[in-house]
Formats: structure tokens, sequence, C-alpha cells
């Protein structure tokens, strides 16, 4: 299974930008997007690509439940 998960845009290079997602810095191509985003929009990546432009709460959100789904895995099975 593929995710696709919202991360901070810190830094454009022409067509790359640098995402934070958790704490981590990935690059994500911005090809495929429509508009050109700007530092500190959020944008949903995957396979390194941002996919499009989220409202930061939107993004938040999204990745709380992330970390709640995440934190399933860490349980013992009943």
């Amino acid at each position: 299974m593929c995710l696709a998960i919202p991360g901070e845009i810190v830094q454009i290079d022409d067509a790359v930008a640098t995402v934070q997602i958790a704490g981590s810095l990935r690059k994500a191509s911005l090809l495929l997007l429509p508009e050109a985003p700007k530092i500190g929009d959020y944008v949903i990546v995957h396979a390194g690509f941002a996919l499009h432009v989220v409202d930061p709460a939107e993004a938040m959100e999204s990745l709380r439940l992330i970390r709640e789904l995440a934190s399933f895995a860490d349980e013992e099975p009943v």
C-alpha cells in the first residue's frame, strides 16, 4: 500500500522542493502542480512528487491521524 503524506515546503530550487515531513527533509518534484507553490505551503507528497497544495489545518489533521494509526502498530495483538 502507498501513502501520500502532507509536508511543508521549506525550500524551492527550480521545480524541486525540500519538504519537511515529521521532522525529516525530503525532496519532491513540483512538476505535477498546476500552480507554483511557495515556501510555507503544505503539499501532499507521494513517490517523490507533490500532488496538490493543501490547507495547513487539513495537513495537521492528516498528520495527526497518521501518527494515531502508527501507534496502533505498536500495540500487542488481542
